[in-house]
């Protein structure tokens, strides 16, 4: 599980004017999308041993990037290599009115790692026309476009038009309208020739509701049609995307020679039995090695994990991150995981649903050194893992914070406008800015550390029984632990806080976001689709409804403009707690009807009025509400026998240029999988 941007909005458009260090952290802007560059603290300070476990970790991570655009849509692989062969090979007129509109459109599909938007999962309609794709197709060296034998480039403009300029073909990446066959309805590449109806029941068979330890069915695999007959196509080597999944291997091999220790050396080659075999059962094995690793200076996340992108919450997509600690830093994350006891013994849920032991809740900050798959170019903030939930329970899980990317984003975003023109009031912008540093750290802290491990599931509750309503009510879950526990005493007793007013500001924000600022990232007329926005909308806007009566929360129209006020943060806190223990009650139990019952009411819906009005305000901020970064470069030095000697950093300013990159060095699988 992750957390994502809660307050990505306050983005800036220029390179930051009120920096504390000389680094530039903006790279370009181009569409709704801001690039920035993310520093490496520290990273000389690491050991040889460490740097080079890293680069080996880092080469992993990149091997795995076409798994990614295949999963995403059957045709990005042919679309992507299409967009290399005209950039690296177009002999038109690339100063052109249209070259540049095409160029917007490839850097967005880049993105994405494909042609669905990576948050709302619409397919991006080019802003050139059909005619000059044929154009640029015609003008490009076709020995570098991905023709198959006999294709000529006239009949692939046919094939490829439609796909591309169609907006009624693979429309959503996603689709999770209520009454639609969200496997039919959706693009994603996680089934084929087949309906939710079908897949349910090839799942459902496949699950055993005694068992303790469940493994989690259909993680790693594609369900299609084989002469008539369903069946799932695993990934692992030799099966599908066998020869990405073997580059993985082979640099996860080079890494076990220098792992940091014996624990982590045997947890590697676990992943890669795994990896080799596709038996869930060895990922298992994997996870609980993994969590049980909480001594390591250097980590990393590898594997198919998060189900964000599958209508039914079952089939991960592939993410890898590499990592080392931020000892300072980590000291607050101790403090959390030292009274996660309490936490959970204080919570608001019912008393049958709370651990009556919390155990391995290990928690620390981290600084990223490459970010690859499903976290590239958009990353995370946070992460906990693993997801199995009984893995949770008895052995524990891993909780980051992601120190150096949480640092770019509020670096490059000082002095953008976008908190002055949202706020309630002058005094609201200044304490925002005195606290809000602290407070987004301890909420993505809680959220990550105690959020997700807390609570347990009743007995016999399959797992998957929220389906496509389990990731946002999953991140409502975790958002209101923490919520919960931010104006709470103890965070101050604890020296998390400074003084209670930090916890306040965490409340403004996160109501000012779920309730306004967020359907920036929304077109008109369009519904909240992503998981962490439903979350946000449907705990900002259930509180406000469960508040009118006592006016704790207004909504207020001042001068044609809408703004949040909280007017009493005790009562607050309490309707977050009351929402919690229901939401807790739901995934306990599995409680599909009013899970769902709970997103299509509160967290689904805008409302239009609102929604032109501040999207007029926040256009004349000339903000993107998107951010991705540009990975550093990691450069090993060898000495005269090819033994490393040193790994050097880099910092590229070369965001097509490091795309171009990864196409031409990290492309294992062919267009077709």
């Amino acid at each position: 599980m992750m957390i994502l941007t809660n307050y990505g909005c306050s983005n800036s458009t220029t390179p930051e004017t009120e920096a504390k260090d000389d680094f530039t952290y903006f790279v370009e802007q181009f569409g709704d999308i801001r690039i920035l560059k993310y520093r490496l603290p520290g990273f000389e300070d690491l050991s040889l041993q460490q740097k080079e476990y890293v680069y080996y970790l880092s080469q992993a991570a990149l091997a795995g990037r076409d798994i990614l655009w295949d999963q995403n849509f059957r045709y990005n692989l042919l679309i992507r290599k299409t967009l290399e062969a005209i950039i690296d090979s177009y002999s038109g007129d690339r100063n052109s009115a249209d070259y540049k509109v095409f160029m917007t459109y490839v850097k967005k599909v880049f993105f994405a790692n494909g042609i669905h938007h990576h948050y709302s999962s619409d397919k991006f309609i080019p802003g050139f026309s059909k005619e000059y794709l044929l154009t640029l197709l015609n003008g490009s060296d076709q020995s570098k476009l991905p023709l198959e034998p006999g294709l000529t480039v006239d009949k692939f403009a046919l094939f490829l038009t439609p796909v591309l300029f169609d907006d009624s073909l693979f429309a959503r990446k996603v689709e999770q309208r209520e009454g639609a066959d969200m496997v039919a309805g959706s693009a994603s590449n996680f089934y084929e020739q087949v309906t939710q109806k079908e897949v349910e029941e090839l799942y459902a068979g496949k699950k055993d509701p005694a068992d303790p330890r469940p493994v989690s069915t259909g993680l790693n695999s594609k369900v299609t049609r084989v002469k008539g007959k369903i069946a799932e196509e695993l990934y692992r080597s030799g099966g599908l995307y066998g020869a990405a999944i073997d580059e993985i291997i082979g640099w996860l091999l080079k890494a076990a020679t220098v792992a940091e220790s014996e624990m982590q050396k045997k947890e590697i080659e676990i992943l890669i039995d795994y990896y080799k075999t596709g038996d869930l059962g060895k990922w298992d094995d994997y996870n609980v090695a993994w969590a049980g690793n909480t001594q390591s200076m250097v980590d990393y996340i590898n594997g198919f994990i998060e189900t964000y992108e599958d209508p039914l919450g079952m089939k991960a997509t592939w993410e890898a991150i590499v990592n080392y600690t931020d000892v300072e830093a980590s000291k607050r994350t101790a403090v959390i995981t030292a009274n996660a006891q309490w936490f959970e013994d204080n919570s608001p849920i019912m008393p049958q649903y709370r651990k009556e032991k919390v155990t391995g809740v290990a928690a620390k900050v981290i600084n990223i050194a490459m970010l690859g798959g499903d976290c590239y170019p958009a990353s995370p903030l946070g992460i906990n893992l693993p997801n199995a939930d009984w893995i949770r329970r008895e052995v524990g899980s891993k909780s980051v914070t992601l120190a150096n990317i949480s640092a770019a984003y509020d670096i490059a975003s000082q002095g953008n406008g976008f908190l002055e023109e949202f706020a309630f009031n002058a005094g609201e912008v200044e304490r925002v800015k005195k606290y809000r540093s602290v407070s987004d750290a301890l909420h993505t802290d809680l959220h990550e550390c105690v959020g997700h491990a807390s609570g347990k599931l009743a007995e016999g509750t399959d797992p998957n029984a929220l389906k496509n309503y389990a990731s946002p009510l999953e991140e409502a879950r975790a958002d209101l632990f923490a919520l919960y526990y931010m104006t709470d005493k103890k965070m101050t007793e604890l020296g998390l806080f400074p003084d209670g007013q930090a916890g306040e500001v965490a409340y403004d924000d996160y109501l000012r976001n779920g309730l306004i600022t967020q359907i920036v990232r929304i077109k008109p007329g369009k519904d909240i689709e992503q998981a962490h926005m439903r979350c946000r909308s449907m705990i900002s806007h259930w509180v406000f409804e469960k508040g009118k009566a006592e006016n704790v929360v207004e909504v207020i129209s001042r001068d044609s403009k809408t703004y949040v006020k909280i007017n009493d943060y005790q009562k607050l806190r309490s309707l977050f707690g009351e929402l919690l223990k229901e939401i807790q009650r739901i995934k306990s139990e599995g409680d599909f009807e009013a899970g769902k019952k709970l997103i299509e009411e509160f967290g689904v819906k805008i409302d239009q009025q609102l929604h032109a009005e501040v999207l007029d305000r926040y256009a004349k901020l000339n903000l993107a509400p998107y951010t991705g970064f540009v990975n550093p470069v990691l450069l090993p030095v060898y000495d005269s026998d090819g033994r490393i000697t040193d790994v050097k950093v880099e910092y590229t300013d070369d965001y097509l240029g490091q795309m171009m990159n990864y196409g031409k060095n990290y492309s294992y699988l062919p267009t077709k999988n």
